[in-house]
């Protein structure tokens, strides 16, 4: 360990210094949550710019356990955007009940700070660290609003069905310790995959562990948690979970794939590939077919996002000896970001009483009272159903180019018809706005933008410019 490890691991070190300052700035007083927020927002803004600078630093440091640059710097920076953005969201949302608090955000950077230190590791230890650390703001954020029985419920359903899942993740660990040699090295397990004396231990407990990144990011049949944590949460920090939170696990998945099953695996590891593909097909086909009968919004975004975590495992478990398959979920990640946290943006503001005004019927009238906002819903509806030219639609796109070009044809197929079920529910908020009479002369309306008008321009900004223009974000992603 020398003084250069710290320098490399810049990011790492300013979220947490950040926000333990935030924790300092809070104690002051009540009257400072605004000071909070501001503080919250430029610290997250230092950190990104120290991951852009840090982008060509590719090093491991600090005795191998961690990485830096290239891929840490690309989640890193997603991570502190979709911090941004739910600071800008939440202080409108939150003062609404009247729960705007300065834990909030201090919550948020403690969330961002385990997201990117399970980004940047390269040691089981750590990244269990920084599931924990990601997950336990999580449950308290859930139940922020705690004189409303649904957000108690979510955050308790959440926290009880996490802990669950940490077990799995945690007895994986330590089976893999044991049958690794004694070791929780990335490189050092990957030497033991390739084993032909592949152990039984390691298969066990290489699953135990995917099993537990899978309750992360909502995967068929590890999901059950999602809905009903989606809906109860607030709004805000549904958004914030469902994508950020999904991305985080991914960037702990894509190389705890490679390592335990790498091209010249062993026929262990091409069981351990076949359990994620049922798993990768069960979450699009069910993602999408019970979303069909949802009515309430927040819900269908739950199911969707199963169905999401599908399209994004198959860039995960397709064998190709290119990076096309990685390059695809980072490119799928970035957009889901955009086009996810700006759907939620606007339920949001259309939310007036907790939980409530967030049906297909509720939406009538969107398009002459906010056609603005109308517009908006409608173009990130169909970004996530995968319409061109959004970004949507190139993440597909580029996810099920990645399985054809290993061969499995089949798996790209079933994609594409998950992909073409799942047009029915988008399209519906759309004619709800634009094709359904009002009933009884009550028309949809929303608050005032705010602060989250800003966020919005940033998301629709992303879904668009991505989907005209994709070769800007693949040519970063081709550095990585």
């Amino acid at each position: 360990m020398s003084a250069l490890d710290f320098l490399y691991t810049l990011p790492l070190l300013l979220i947490s210094i950040v926000a333990l300052c935030a924790m300092l700035v809070d104690a002051f007083g009540e009257a400072n949550k605004r000071m909070v927020a501001v503080f919250s927002a430029i610290g997250l803004g230092l950190v990104m710019t120290a991951a852009i600078v840090l982008f060509p630093v590719r090093k491991v440091v600090f005795n191998g356990m961690i990485q830096t640059g290239g891929y840490a710097s690309f989640f890193d920076i997603l991570f502190c955007g979709a911090g941004i953005l739910t600071i800008l969201t939440g202080r409108s949302y939150l003062s609404k009940y009247d729960m705007e608090k300065g834990e909030f955000y201090t919550l948020i950077l403690f969330a961002v700070s385990g997201m990117m230190l399970m980004a940047h590791s390269n040691h089981l230890l750590i990244t269990f660290i920084g599931v924990e650390v990601m997950s336990i703001p999580f449950y308290v954020m859930a139940a922020f609003i705690r004189n409303q029985r649904l957000s108690i419920e979510a955050g308790m359903k959440y926290f009880l069905l996490g802990a669950f899942s940490t077990g799995f993740l945690l007895y994986g660990i330590a089976l893999v310790f044991g049958s690794a040699g004694g070791t929780l090295h990335y490189e050092q397990i990957r030497s033991a995959v390739s084993n032909p004396e592949f152990p039984q231990l390691m298969l066990i407990g290489s699953a135990l562990i995917l099993v537990g990144l899978c309750f992360k990011i909502a995967a068929f049949p590890f999901h059950a948690w999602a809905p009903d944590v989606y809906q109860g949460a607030p709004t805000t920090v549904t958004g914030f979970m469902s994508t950020a939170g999904k991305a985080a696990a991914l960037s702990a998945m894509i190389p705890l794939a490679i390592v335990f099953m790498p091209m010249n695996g062993t026929l262990e590891s091409g069981k351990l590939r076949m359990v994620l593909i049922v798993v990768a097909v069960a979450s699009m086909l069910f993602g999408n077919i019970v979303a069909l009968s949802q009515k309430n919004i927040k819900r269908m975004l739950a199911y969707s996002s199963i169905a999401h975590a599908g399209y994004m495992l198959i860039g995960i478990i397709v064998p190709v000896t290119t990076n096309s398959g990685t390059q695809g979920i980072l490119f799928y990640v970035a957009s889901y970001l955009c086009m996810q946290m700006g759907a939620f943006v606007i339920l949001s503001l259309l939310e007036k009483e907790y939980g409530e005004h967030l049906t297909f019927d509720d939406l009538r009238g969107l398009s002459k009272t906010h056609p603005v906002l109308a517009m908006l819903m409608s173009i990130f509806m169909l970004s996530l159903a995968g319409i061109p030219p959004f970004a949507g639609f190139f993440g597909k796109y580029f996810i099920f180019m990645a399985a054809i070009e290993s061969g499995m044809i089949w798996l790209a197929v079933v994609g594409i018809i998950a992909s073409l079920v799942s047009v029915a529910f988008y399209l519906a908020p759309i004619i709800a706005m634009y094709f359904r009479p009002v009933e009884d002369g009550r028309e949809a309306t929303a608050s005032e933008l705010g602060l989250s008008g800003v966020a919005l321009l940033v998301t629709v900004g992303g879904v668009i410019l991505l989907g005209l223009v994709p070769s800007l974000l693949l040519g970063v992603l081709q550095r990585i």
